[in-house]
């Protein structure tokens, strides 16, 4: 990873790398897993280009931005950071339709100067950061603090690993068109875990309750997110077109929360 640019990543690679965009398996692109940051953002591009638009150009955080943040913080921010910023940091569809990746003009330190924030939740109360402990590393750990608890907490192992969750997120809960939400009980968890390919996406908690953990499932054209393994349990799915989704609808007989099986999210500007 010694030289890696994400900003130097070349967008025309991934149709001819396999990927296609009008039926991309996300559980099939991280097959081989996550192990390093190069296949991260290899999936982030192959995502966005299937489910969302493709990168480009613009699509980063300015360097002279990044500089400027790091300036004001007084010290180096590590790589993997750097590299989601400039590859993706300005795509409010994979960054902020949920919850908002901090533009690094507002990058702080906490309350407690011992974490550096970089994400927080649509109405602050959550944020997602990295201890300051941690900033010489290139893809340190990533920690979660609720609001009403306080105190930071284990999320995800990597800056890289929970840029990918962010990105899956986002699209799935803010910007996917298509898309439903049922909760499931006992027997549908698994005929979930049957019909589709769980993701190679560490389970995490969530921020609001740690004793429920997230899952991530696909198939071309499909995305799942389960929360829970029962009793609480929903599940999230979007699909790519209408007959994707009325597929997810028909393989999983739950309560959906549309009782026509479809919600229509409409298209949204650009932040």
């Amino acid at each position: 990873m010694a030289g890696f640019d994400a900003a130097g990543f070349d967008a025309a690679g991934f149709d001819a790398a396999g990927f296609d965009a009008a039926g991309f398996d996300a559980a099939g692109a991280l097959r081989e897993g996550l192990g390093d940051r190069w296949r991260a953002w290899e999936f982030v591009r192959g995502f966005a280009a299937g489910w969302t638009t493709p990168l480009a150009a613009g699509d980063g955080a300015g360097r002279d931005v990044w500089l400027a943040a790091e300036q004001r913080i007084g010290a180096e921010l590590p790589a993997a950071l750097r590299e989601a910023y400039l590859l993706f940091g300005r795509r409010p569809d994979l960054t902020a339709r949920q919850d908002r990746l901090v533009p690094p003009r507002e990058f702080s330190l906490d309350d407690s100067g011992t974490a550096v924030v970089f994400r927080v939740e649509n109405q602050c109360c959550a944020a997602w950061g990295v201890a300051t402990a941690d900033l010489a590393r290139a893809d340190p750990p990533v920690y979660v603090r609720d609001q009403d608890r306080g105190g930071w907490e284990p999320f995800l192992h990597r800056v890289s690993t929970a840029c990918v969750e962010m990105a899956l997120t986002e699209v799935l809960m803010g910007a996917a068109k298509l898309r439903n939400a049922c909760e499931l009980p006992g027997e549908l968890i698994t005929v979930v875990e049957s019909a589709y390919e769980q993701m190679a996406v560490p389970e995490y908690p969530l921020w609001c309750d740690r004793s429920i953990t997230v899952r991530w499932f696909s198939a071309p054209g499909k995305l799942l997110r389960m929360d829970g393994r029962g009793p609480y349990c929903w599940l999230f799915a979007g699909g790519r077109t209408l007959a994707d989704l009325e597929s997810i609808c028909a393989t999983v007989p739950g309560p959906w929360v549309s009782p026509e099986g479809i919600i229509k999210v409409s298209e949204t500007g650009e932040d």
